[in-house]
């Protein structure tokens, strides 16, 4: 499995901006697919962005498209979270995850993927 460690997380004002990064360790990283999930206080854990073991797919949740953005780097084994025009609802712990899955995939689920990392706090203040 693929160890994954996230950071970038901590507190920002609504429109502000965050970078979140999944760093990854252990077994190959390009072979796999990375997903961001998050879950807010009282609620279950939401998908948010995934992108493929090529890089050249991403996807996103409606919540969150057209302010977020997935991105890779192959050379430091680290998958990037930017996001933009933050509001207060996108509090919540998040964590990146690693899966081995196609490359065009869409109908991304927990259960896509194995191996998690810790989570990192982002709290939007309003």
């Amino acid at each position: 499995q693929v160890q994954l460690v996230e950071s970038g997380g901590g507190l920002v004002q609504a429109g502000g901006s965050l970078r979140l990064a999944c760093a990854a360790s252990g077994r190959t990283f390009n072979n796999y697919g990375i997903g961001w999930f998050r879950q807010a206080p009282g609620k279950e854990r939401e998908f948010a962005a995934a992108i493929s073991w090529s890089g050249v797919y991403s996807y996103y949740a409606d919540s969150v498209k057209g302010r977020f953005t997935i991105s890779r780097d192959f050379a430091k084994n680290t998958v990037y979270l930017q996001m933009n025009s933050l509001k207060p609802e996108d509090t919540a712990v998040y964590y990146c995850a690693a899966g081995v899955l196609p490359d065009y995939y869409s109908d991304y689920d927990e259960s896509d993927f194995g191996s998690w990392g810790q989570g990192t706090q982002v709290t939007v203040s309003s």
